[in-house]
């Protein structure tokens, strides 16, 4: 991983990972195990998750 996820991103990227491999998507790691959150957590920690967290600049504020 390139960065740090706060709990509430790496929870979203799992969740949503999971939800892919549940519906048929296929996984980037080998591995035995069938449980989508599981495998989804398995990737995270590889670091071969297809998604990321896209971070959102607040707006300057202009004090006048």
């Amino acid at each position: 991983m390139d960065r740090e996820y706060t709990k509430f991103e790496r929870a979203r990227i799992i969740g949503a990972r999971a939800l892919q491999i549940a519906r048929g998507a296929p996984i980037t790691i080998k591995t035995k195990l069938k449980d989508p959150i599981r495998i989804a957590e398995a990737e995270f920690e590889a670091g071969t998750l297809p998604l990321g967290v896209r971070e959102k600049k607040p707006a300057k504020l202009e004090l006048s």
